[in-house]
């Protein structure tokens, strides 16, 4: 063995096994710090890709509800129109009522009102129904029962469930005929 084996062998691998055993830790606790890191940008990641779901969705929602009413002011247009041909229509005189030209109107009436339903517009009920300030726009109050509409002045509609033009109505105050006699 040479001096130098001779050196290094006892004193040495003392201190070799002090300096591993430092290093070890100061390993450990670098791995230790790594991980956290680690583990830090991955719930980062997952939110950031979570988010980018949820954008995702939500611009889907967006572009199909801006397909879904974008002709809504097109519509709404339409609608005196149809307001028009419904009153021309009921105005008729009974002895015109056979007659090719208002049976003519009457189809144009019905085609324009399926056009417009295959779009998702649909009209509203009112007659008979209670009022309901999301749906009915009150124009005055009339004998009748109390809350309830008795008379449609405007037909309103509606756009995929969402109100286009709220129906005029009259609206029963909750008197009788016979009340209002007395």
């Amino acid at each position: 063995m040479t001096k130098r084996q001779q050196k290094e062998t006892p004193e040495n691998e003392v201190n070799t096994e002090a300096a591993t055993s430092e290093d070890v830790e100061a390993l450990k606790q670098q791995l230790a710090e790594e991980t956290a890191r680690a583990e830090d940008h991955l719930a980062n990641w997952q939110r950031a890709q979570a988010d980018f779901v949820n954008y995702k969705r939500r611009m889907e929602q967006e572009r199909n509800e801006l397909y879904q009413f974008a002709n809504s002011n097109l519509i709404l247009s339409i609608l005196p129109v149809i307001d028009d041909l419904e009153r021309a229509l009921d105005s008729i005189p009974d002895e015109y009522t056979g007659l090719d030209w208002a049976e003519g109107i009457r189809l144009i009436e019905r085609k324009l009102k399926s056009t417009l339903e295959t779009q998702g517009v649909k009209p509203i009920k009112a007659i008979g129904e209670p009022f309901d300030p999301n749906f009915h726009e009150a124009i005055r109050q009339d004998k009748g029962t109390d809350g309830m509409v008795i008379d449609e002045f405007q037909k309103g509609y509606l756009l995929h469930d969402r109100l286009l033009r709220p129906t005029k109505v009259v609206v029963g105050n909750g008197e009788t005929e016979e009340e209002k006699e007395e």
